[in-house]
């Protein structure tokens, strides 16, 4: 991959980072330097990014937790990709009968119990420590704990506290207010620079590194769950807890640009980001000017999204294979639809056949790509008293609609959007990469991947690059770093534009092989930090 290291065509507060004995790239310094701790102890790229992932459920509590899911692409010298789908299934008690019998016809909502889907994190934790550990959990987690003692908050997460602070204070719902027990008991105002404590948080995180994250599933934290929940009409229990493990599963992947891009198969939206790179590559893009280019992004993510959002979901119940959507054939068919006018697109017909994202590497070839999240901020809202707990609210990606591939349901895994994915070169790893946010995740990897690949900027300028964002029919919210005669050529082929300052763009990092090096990009848009050494 040739690029130039020291062109940068956008705005950026961040320039390349290299180092050929580890690297650690995350959303929050203090959760990247948790990580490069563990690389200069000795530990592999897996020891360090289990330390930021329990460093990031303490500094960046709103977007991930040990009430989340996570997932994983790990690559280890000398062996194939692996895939990690750590993401909870709903309870026994979640009915569609249920959520309608609360008020709730259209669709399930985001906060209280109704979203609440058995919590994944913890059992991934443990199953990357089994498989690719090589220092104890109470080691690894050593950094995030201490943190639980006190941190000073950053000026990307102090305004978010503030925000759920002022929403649990305003609530009604006894079982939403008390997150502020767990959070800001003071019900403080806070600023860049205040010293946050959240101990709950590190006790439990001892407690799951004593006993392997087993306490969550069948132990004492499972007990206060199911106790609670029961106390508050809750639809979580110890049964659905002890019934769930994470799942090894296999990447998928497509061609692109001389690299094959890698994400994880369903129940996640992984390959939404396959399908919409598929589609470019099938468009007439060679000399088109920038306007054509994003009008033909633009249409490639909507097309991608009209059969992802159909037929993706727990792979149990859905109505056609994952090769199927990902054919170069089925895209060629798909791409013929467009035109040089936005559109707005139906589900093709193939033939049958809040998060966090964090990325490690180190001096052995080793690397991993990882994200977890809570979903919504602070996921349901519903917190566990004691336990620094928040759990999360994936069951608000089911459907209501009935016959849906993704219609809710008991012990049923939901849509879900977060996304891990990885770069490879005739089959040889390349690195992870991520860029969390929602659904706009997939839409930012396409993006990133096309800056990177087709247009040759580097990882850092890959990230850097303005975004726009597909919300519904029409519309896009866009950055105001795009050039408004780019906008409006844009408008006159029928987008709608919104253009929107600090909106859902996502937050992404990027670790690559250049030479006998890493090289390391980190989103501008963040508190991120990537360090090498």
């Amino acid at each position: 991959m040739k690029y130039d290291t020291l062109y940068y065509p956008y705005a950026s507060r961040r320039n390349l980072v290299y180092g050929h004995r580890g690297m650690v790239a995350s959303s929050h310094p203090l959760a990247t330097q948790a990580g490069l701790h563990v690389l200069h102890e000795g530990g592999n790229a897996v020891d360090a990014a289990l330390a930021v992932a329990a460093a990031l459920t303490v500094v960046d509590p709103a977007n991930n937790g040990v009430g989340g899911d996570c997932f994983a692409i790990v690559s280890m010298k000398g062996e194939p990709l692996q895939g990690l789908n750590s993401s909870g299934f709903s309870p026994e008690m979640l009915t569609k009968k249920r959520v309608e019998a609360e008020g709730h016809r259209d669709a399930v909502p985001f906060k209280g119990w109704l979203p609440v889907t058995v919590p994944g994190a913890p059992a991934g934790w443990a199953a990357l420590h089994e498989r690719y550990g090589s220092k104890p959990l109470i080691e690894l987690f050593a950094p995030a704990m201490e943190l639980s003692q006190g941190y000073a908050l950053s000026p990307d997460n102090a305004p978010i506290l503030n925000v759920f602070t002022r929403n649990a204070q305003g609530s009604k719902d006894p079982v939403l207010r008390r997150w502020l027990e767990g959070f800001n008991p003071q019900g403080r105002t806070l600023r860049a620079g205040d010293v946050c404590a959240v101990p709950e948080m590190g006790k439990t995180l001892r407690r799951l590194a004593e006993t392997k994250c087993r306490d969550l599933y069948e132990g004492d934290l499972a007990e206060c769950i199911d106790a609670y929940s029961r106390q508050t009409d809750g639809t979580l229990r110890g049964e659905d807890l002890a019934a769930y493990a994470a799942r090894w599963v296999q990447p998928v992947s497509t061609s692109f640009r001389g690299h094959e891009i890698w994400e994880l198969p369903p129940n996640g939206q992984g390959m939404t980001a396959l399908i919409a790179l598929n589609l470019f590559e099938a468009l007439p893009t060679q000399g088109a000017d920038v306007v054509e280019k994003l009008h033909l992004e633009m249409e490639a993510i909507k097309l991608a999204f009209s059969d992802a959002l159909h037929y993706i979901a727990d792979p149990a119940f859905m109505q056609v294979p994952p090769e199927a959507l990902l054919s170069k054939e089925y895209a060629a068919q798909r791409a013929a639809l467009v035109t040089d006018r936005a559109q707005t697109y139906a589900p093709g017909k193939p033939m049958h056949g809040d998060t966090v994202y964090f990325c490690c590497a180190d001096g052995q070839g080793n690397s991993i790509s990882m994200i977890q999240s809570l979903y919504q901020g602070f996921g349901s809202g519903v917190y566990i008293p004691g336990t620094g707990i928040c759990l999360q609210d994936r069951g608000a990606c089911f459907s209501m609609q009935a016959g849906h591939a993704n219609e809710v349901g008991p012990r049923k895994y939901p849509y879900h959007t977060i996304i891990p994915g990885f770069l490879t070169r005739e089959g040889e790893p390349v690195g992870p990469f991520g860029i969390m946010g929602g659904y706009m995740q997939p839409q930012a990897h396409m993006q990133a991947m096309i800056r990177l690949l087709d247009e040759g900027v580097n990882p850092q300028a890959a990230l850097d690059a303005p975004r726009f964002c597909w919300t519904e029919g029409l519309c896009f919210d866009v950055e105001p770093t795009f050039n408004p005669a780019v906008l409006d050529a844009l408008r006159r082929k029928g987008h709608v534009l919104n253009v929107v300052s600090g909106g859902q763009y996502g937050r992404g990092q990027m670790i690559l092989r250049d030479g006998g090096s890493w090289v390391g990009a980190t989103e501008p848009r963040a508190d991120g930090s990537v360090i090498g050494f």
